[in-house]
């Protein structure tokens, strides 16, 4: 008998054991060996994709709201009450802002330093961006302005606040750059400036004449770019010319973070993340309307101080943690400069593109806005230009942001439109 015939006979183990040739000479196990193949690399990929999808959804603890996403999608389509849907969209938006972070901050530290901090500048305020965009296509021109607002104060008084409260409940007293939060005070000051200065013209064109909101607009479209000009030279100010200035003093050991994900796995969580932050945001600004007729809340205090709650949740969150660590370049980082990008990039932005699409968006506001902003500002400098922080700074920044919200929660409806005088 021969050998082949033998070893197939008797259940050998040769080398080609189990190719049995048919009549129409397919050989069954060399398909058996590419199934396999394939079936490794499906299972692989599928261990990849569960690993990856493991580290996104454990980044933040507030990803566990995500379960709110497709919830809030469906009231938005279903149509149901509006109360129920700006909830169930409020809560799935602050999952998605963490996410935005996330993905953001992946993405920067694989890209390099000059454009990661151009994508945290594009990317750390992107819900905000997208809300106010969509509001914006609305005609919310209030809801947009009191966002705006909200945003800064949110950051820059209760960020800020809540980093030196709990830092120096940890610490005795904790040290930052002071060089580097004195020049954001100052370019927040500017931002100031260019909201006090449109105010000022509109109150005194009133005591002549009858304004003419046109002259507002003009005014507020080309501050708009010199800011976004000013805002520019920033950037190449903190990523070219002046890096030194911005080393921190006890966050050295940043640059030794792992990457957890590539640029295009970043880039895929970035976009998916953005559609679905903007049809939430589609149906929260549309379900404002009905939830200011049916709970007698103001437009300007949703905008004020319910909105960025939605926005700032995940940076809210990350300030404070890092804070609490001693490391507070990072925190005055992440509050002050987050609430400068709204004031010299995000706002001016959106004035440049209501003008494109024919909506009256200026950085006129009322007095009383804008007396809000200024004492704000004036504060934080005051609290940061000496470069050291303790929880008492920490609760007197709280008490007026406090302060702030009860005051626009009182505030009256009809106490004027921002942005388009009455």
């Amino acid at each position: 008998m021969p050998p082949d015939i033998a070893t197939a006979e008797n259940g050998g183990t040769r080398e080609n054991e189990g190719l049995i040739e048919s009549g129409n000479g397919i050989t069954y196990g060399t398909t058996r060996r590419y199934r396999h193949r394939i079936s490794n690399k499906v299972i692989k990929a599928g261990r990849y994709s569960f690993n990856k999808s493991k580290i996104i959804l454990f980044s933040n603890y507030v990803n566990v709201l995500l379960v709110f996403v497709p919830i809030g999608i469906v009231s938005g389509v279903v149509g149901w009450n509006s109360t129920a849907v700006f909830i169930l969209n409020f809560l799935a938006i602050i999952p998605l802002a963490a996410l935005l972070s996330f993905a953001t901050e992946e993405l920067a530290l694989e890209v390099g330093e000059t454009l990661g901090g151009l994508m945290n500048a594009t990317f750390g305020n992107a819900v905000e961006l997208i809300v106010s965009i969509v509001a914006l296509t609305k005609g919310e021109i209030r809801i947009v302005q009191a966002s705006m607002l909200g945003s800064i104060l949110s950051n820059i008084l209760l960020v800020l606040g809540m980093c030196f409260f709990f830092g120096g409940l940890k610490y005795h007293e904790q040290t930052f750059n002071s060089t580097v939060a004195s020049t954001m005070s100052s370019l927040m000051a500017v931002a100031t400036s260019s909201l006090i200065i449109p105010a000022a013209l509109y109150a005194t064109i009133a005591q002549t004449e009858k304004p003419d909101f046109e002259q507002i607009l003009q005014l507020s479209r080309g501050t708009s770019i010199i800011i976004l000009i000013l805002y520019v030279m920033y950037l190449v100010f903190q990523l070219k010319t002046h890096t030194d200035l911005f080393v921190g003093t006890n966050d050295t050991d940043e640059s030794n973070q792992s990457v957890m994900l590539s640029p295009i796995e970043a880039g895929l969580v970035l976009v998916f993340v953005t559609l679905l932050v903007a049809v939430c945001a589609e149906y929260l600004v549309g379900s404002i309307e009905g939830i200011v007729k049916s709970s007698g809340i103001s437009k300007t205090f949703i905008g004020l101080i319910l909105l960025p709650i939605v926005g700032n949740a995940a940076e809210h969150v990350t300030a404070i943690v890092v804070a609490m660590k001693n490391k507070m370049d990072l925190a005055i980082g992440v509050a002050i400069g987050s609430s400068m990008q709204i004031a010299l990039l995000v706002t001016p932005f959106l004035v440049i593109l209501g003008w494109i699409i024919g909506q009256p968006m200026s950085l006129y506001f009322q007095t009383f806005e804008t007396v809000v902003f200024f004492v704000s500002t004036y504060l934080t400098y005051y609290v940061v230009q000496d470069g050291k922080s303790n929880y008492l700074e920490g609760a007197m920044l709280l008490g007026i942001y406090f302060i702030i919200a009860l005051s626009f929660y009182v505030y009256p409806e009809g106490a004027g439109q921002p942005g388009t005088p009455s």
